[in-house]
């Protein structure tokens, strides 16, 4: 086992790693911006390295100074976290290169499964269900035709090393094709840095369902059930569930074992996501994997009782993976607490926290780096909390957290405590009715006139 991580990421999922590395007696390196001295995470690590300013590309995204400060603190093992290098091929080869553990999988299985398209390919070879569409990146819109009108309409470009919703069009008929094609290549360049770009059938009213997967170097994989990320705005999840509402014993064993068999066709190690499209009628496709953990992993360790980070640890330690049965119980629902104001659009909300009180209670749950006096950068992600809770029953669950929300008192900036207060009361969500496009659709947020 490791006796030195180095944590390379920020905010609550770098106190999430330092927590579970502390109770297995591991000691932790934290590195952090200038605009983040002050953070949870910088005070609660056994060491901490400031690696530049604010800007994520000249701190967070810079691989040689990370490595520097692993090196400086005899750090064995790096753990990325989510976001930032977590899913970069590059960073895990220059670990290896340098005799530093990446925890998480290798460079080869991070390009295989990091790029859609051929992550895509590489899984229908061993009978994966995959949504119908181009067999690898369109070079044309000519060819983007001959597939739309083969497969039907409507259709939907994506792009091959995006995510978040950037580089993908809809697109309803033909005539659309050339203008939407162009479009989806430039903002997958703008983001990613690569204008590869894929043709899917666009499945109508879909679910967000995903499987959450661990392997080990010894050639097991297994998994820990199903979440459902239905709940998003603008392709960005907004709350996530575990169990799925419309799951069944039966459908979760065969997306289970897809699940495990696209994992198994690269020898996967570490944890990762298997994301699937489930329609309407219950059929299910591999849309993406994720090789690293997922900020909803939470709600996976309340209905299984186990420690997801510890078994990432664990595995790229060299430790195998137990041989155990599923067991998932009660229900478990996380709202994501953003900076950002739900009045205006979403705008960004940075400032000075003057107030803040956490829910409690029995089966509560907060994973934050948030205190009062602590003041939110303009520089990443605005989530600043995840609200958690668990109960025997989903109904039960649903109102825990609007008990919960209802106690989150966070003042001095603004927040989407109300926005998701809303939300636990829709009959949509409430029935668990819903899909994708839900929110965008049909969720109305209503302001409070005070």
């Amino acid at each position: 086992m490791f006796d030195k991580i180095l944590i390379a990421n920020r905010g609550e999922i770098a106190l999430r790693i330092i927590r579970t590395c502390r109770e297995m007696g591991i000691k932790t390196v934290a590195v952090y911006s200038t605009a983040d001295e002050k953070s949870l995470h910088v005070k609660f690590a056994d060491e901490a390295v400031c690696i530049g300013p604010p800007a994520a590309r000249d701190s967070y995204l810079k691989i040689p100074r990370i490595i520097a400060a692993a090196e400086i603190t005899d750090a064995k093992a790096i753990h990325p976290g989510y976001g930032f290098l977590a899913e970069n091929a590059e960073f895990s080869r220059i670990c290896e290169e340098h005799n530093i553990k990446f925890i998480g999988p290798s460079p080869k299985m991070i390009d295989t499964m990091g790029n859609k398209s051929v992550a895509r390919e590489n899984i229908m070879k061993f009978g994966v269900p995959t949504i119908p569409g181009s067999p690898s990146v369109i070079r044309s819109a000519d060819e983007a035709k001959r597939i739309a009108a083969d497969i039907g309409y409507p259709v939907i470009f994506k792009a091959s090393a995006g995510g978040g919703g950037r580089g993908m069009r809809i697109v309803m008929e033909e005539k659309e094709i050339d203008r939407q094609l162009i479009a989806a290549r430039n903002e997958a360049v703008s983001c990613f840095g690569n204008g590869d770009i894929y043709l899917e059938k666009f499945i109508v009213e879909p679910r967000h369902v995903e499987i959450q997967i661990i392997g080990d170097r010894h050639g097991l994989v297994t998994h820990y059930g199903e979440r459902d990320c239905s709940m998003q705005r603008r392709y960005q999840k907004m709350v996530e569930e575990a169990p799925c509402p419309v799951m069944t014993p039966q459908l979760r064993e065969k997306m289970g074992q897809a699940a495990i068999a696209a994992a198994e066709s690269i020898q996967y190690e570490g944890a990762g996501t298997i994301e699937f499209l489930l329609d309407k009628d219950h059929n299910f496709y591999f849309m993406e994997m994720n090789t690293r953990i997922q900020v909803e992993h939470p709600v996976t360790e309340e209905v299984t009782n186990e420690d997801l980070i510890q078994r990432q640890i664990e595995v790229a330690a060299g430790l195998p993976l137990d041989r155990k049965p599923l067991k998932m119980r009660g229900h478990s629902i996380e709202c994501r607490i953003n900076a950002e104001d739900p009045e205006f659009n979403f705008r960004p909300s940075a400032g000075k926290i003057q107030t803040f009180h956490l829910p409690g209670g029995h089966s509560v749950r907060v994973d934050t780096h948030a205190y009062a006096g602590y003041t939110v950068p303009p520089y990443y992600d605005s989530m600043i909390a995840k609200l958690i809770v668990s109960a025997p029953d989903r109904r039960l669950a649903i109102e825990r957290m609007k008990r919960s929300l209802s106690e989150f008192v966070i003042e001095g900036i603004k927040t989407n405590i109300p926005y998701q207060l809303q939300l636990m009361s829709d009959p949509a969500f409430v029935s668990g009715h819903f899909d994708t496009k839900y929110l965008e659709n049909h969720f109305k947020f209503q302001p409070d006139p005070s």
